[in-house]
């Protein structure tokens, strides 16, 4: 039908195709750049990239993380969860505690000694990342920031086919 357009390949008003491909090739870039180091952490510490992923979930936490927490930010089964926290504990990434007076919940909390490996580690990201903000003014990452945050808070609407 003449005048229509489909809508899920159509930018919005102002937007050009061209726009969006150019954000999703860039994002896909740091992506990929950020994937190769934390699978070099994963490798140097024994353990698997989604380990890795459960440390930064871990570390991020406002307050103490519980393992079903975990598992519903990370999307896995309970026991894809607790087999994680369990490399995590023999590698000496994180304690496992019972804090609470229901002595049936677990907290998850990152060891400080393995946060300075992890920070030893990733200083060349640090690092990295600190040549790339010296380029920009504070009202340029203002937005890069604000920018960063909505697209996480778009993303973490979608949900994946449960497992």
């Amino acid at each position: 039908m003449a005048g229509t357009h489909d809508e899920e390949t159509t930018p919005p008003p102002g937007r050009t195709t061209g726009d969006l491909q150019s954000f999703a090739v860039a994002l896909r870039r740091t992506h990929g750049e950020m994937s190769r180091l934390v699978h070099g952490f994963a490798l140097a510490q024994g353990l698997h990239p989604t380990d890795v992923q459960a440390l930064g979930i871990i570390l991020d936490s406002p307050q103490p993380l519980t393992p079903g927490r975990l598992r519903e930010q990370l999307g896995l089964t309970s026991g894809a969860v607790t087999a994680c926290l369990d490399r995590l504990e023999k590698a000496g990434h994180i304690r496992r505690s019972r804090e609470s007076t229901d002595r049936r919940v677990v907290h998850v909390r990152y060891v400080e000694s393995a946060r300075a490996v992890a920070r030893q580690y990733f200083l060349p990201l640090a690092e990295a990342t600190a040549g790339a903000l010296d380029r920009f003014d504070d009202r340029e990452l203002a937005t890069a920031l604000r920018f960063l945050s909505a697209l996480n808070d778009e993303l973490a609407a979608v949900r994946a086919p449960e497992r």
